[in-house]
């Protein structure tokens, strides 16, 4: 990976569409569980969007569930 590519905050690759955050890719299963996790913290404090950002983040979990083994995998991650 290029260092200029670690320096930005978030690169997205058009020709692949994927994004990297830090260096870090961003897979939908990873960003699933954040959002699912933010969700249940925020039904506890019983705030309104929480089912809403539960919902999501579920869905996109269930979307990239067989990737799984990969979401937080470390580096820039060559997969096709």
């Amino acid at each position: 990976m290029s260092p200029d590519l670690i320096r930005k905050p978030v690169h997205y690759d058009a020709i692949k569409r994927r994004v990297w955050i830090y260096g870090q890719r961003c897979h939908h299963g990873a960003t699933g569980a954040l959002l699912a996790a933010a969700g249940a913290g925020l039904a506890a404090m019983k705030v309104p969007p929480a089912a809403v950002l539960l919902a999501a983040g579920s869905l996109l979990m269930v979307h990239d569930w067989n990737d799984r083994s990969i979401w937080f995998e470390r580096g820039w991650q060559n997969q096709p």
